[in-house]
């Protein structure tokens, strides 16, 4: 006979999203276990590899609350300021912009930029203390599922029975094929670039999100390079750079002088010199949503349920949104004896999340639409409209609380 594990929730994949749903289900006494194909070995601190995370404050309240935050390695970068505004390559930003302050909202910042290598870091080090929790990785099973439950039968022959299996594998989430769950899809043409570099000039932990013609490019600051580069420059910050495929492949072909000279006509002189660090890494955008979030004894957390263009930074932090909602079900009824993968629980999770997400998917790719243009008409028009929504206190105030995940009228 074959080892059999039983457990209440079975989590596959350990990316951000499926570990942190372990450490809050840990946290909330419920049992689980977590698959994944790749080894998670504790990882010695390696060089700063160009790409970091923006965790807002909803976001930091869930990575708290699961004992991950306390463990990363590094510093977190808080974001007290954020800057809107509309622009073109070569020009400098649109005097009509939208200042926002973390001050005038809250008395927290509007997020924090975590180093991707320090999250997973974190990550690694809270799993192996979790009580509750089953790690197996590397490690792959195929699943059965039925109304009574989960069977997982892991390559190695062992198998795990759970109430609940849940998809934390990613866009081409095999559990979403194998439950039959279409998506919708929308293919922008375009290419994100992903990376940080060092600069003369104090950021003031201030972001600038400035919309140009092909798209938009974020600037958002990190702790300072004694941590994690090596650069003349005292300064450093990370950038998401949207692009037209054309264009975007040309950056990435570009030696590293050439690669500074282009990313600063883009963000202009505000930041002083500046010098790549760390890698570029590149991705195709694109809009992803699922039909549905649940089917029979299986739910989707993060880009297994949707994907979204980075416009407005808040893939990650939508993903962190489902863990909070699917933990906070799970442990109410696993503490009430009740069964954690009943229908009628998968409907209150999918009820709470999928308004949420599409609404995030809907408004991302509006901004796209809009911004994503060098109409001189449009462009005049979105500039007074930014300009507008930075005197009328009440929506500037909604706009910031919802992007630092809060509700937007609390």
């Amino acid at each position: 006979m074959s080892e059999i594990f039983e457990t209440e929730v079975a989590i596959l994949g350990a990316g951000p999203v499926g570990a942190t749903l372990a450490a809050a289900l840990s946290a909330r006494g419920v049992p689980c276990a977590i698959l994944d194909a790749a080894p998670l070995p504790p990882m010695a601190l390696q060089g700063f590899d160009g790409r970091a995370y923006a965790i807002a404050a909803a976001s930091r309240q869930l990575l708290d609350h699961a004992g991950i935050w306390e463990r990363l390695p590094t510093t977190p970068c808080p974001i007290t300021g954020i800057k809107v505004a509309d622009g073109r390559i070569g020009e400098a930003p649109s005097p009509l912009d939208l200042d926002f302050e973390a001050a005038e909202v809250s008395d927290t910042p509007f997020g924090w930029m975590v180093e991707a290598r320090a999250l997973r870091v974190a990550l690694n080090a809270r799993l192996p203390e979790l009580p509750h929790v089953q790690v197996f990785a590397p490690m792959t099973a195929e699943v059965a599922r039925d109304a009574e439950g989960a069977t997982l039968t892991m390559r190695d022959g062992r198998r795990i029975r759970a109430r609940l299996v849940v998809g934390a594998e990613g866009r081409n989430s095999p559990s979403r094929t194998a439950a039959g769950i279409g998506t919708a899809r929308h293919d922008y043409g375009q290419i994100g670039l992903v990376g940080a570099f060092a600069h003369e000039r104090p950021h003031h932990n201030r972001a600038l999100e400035l919309f140009l013609p092909a798209g938009p490019l974020a600037q958002l600051p990190l702790s300072d390079l004694k941590e994690f580069g090596v650069s003349a420059l005292p300064h450093a910050s990370a950038y998401v750079l949207t692009e037209s495929r054309g264009v975007g492949r040309r950056l990435l072909a570009m030696d590293e002088a050439g690669f500074a000279r282009e990313l600063r006509r883009r963000l202009g002189d505000w930041l002083g010199a500046i010098e790549p660090i760390g890698r570029r890494w590149s991705y195709p955008l694109s809009a992803m949503h699922a039909m549905r979030y649940t089917a029979e004894r299986l739910a989707l957390v993060g880009d297994a349920a949707h994907g979204m263009h980075p416009i407005a930074g808040q893939g990650l932090n939508i993903g962190f949104r489902d863990v909070a909602a699917l933990a906070e079900l799970l442990g109410e009824a696993h503490a009430a004896g009740q069964d954690v993968g009943a229908a009628a629980l998968l409907r209150r999770y999918q009820a709470a999340r999928r308004p949420d997400a599409l609404l995030m998917i809907g408004a991302t790719h509006a901004l796209e639409r809009l911004f994503g243009n060098d109409i001189g008409p449009v462009r005049l028009a979105r500039r007074l409209g930014i300009a507008a929504v930075d005197r009328i206190p009440a929506l500037k105030r909604a706009f910031a609380r919802q992007a630092m995940g809060l509700p937007a009228f609390g």
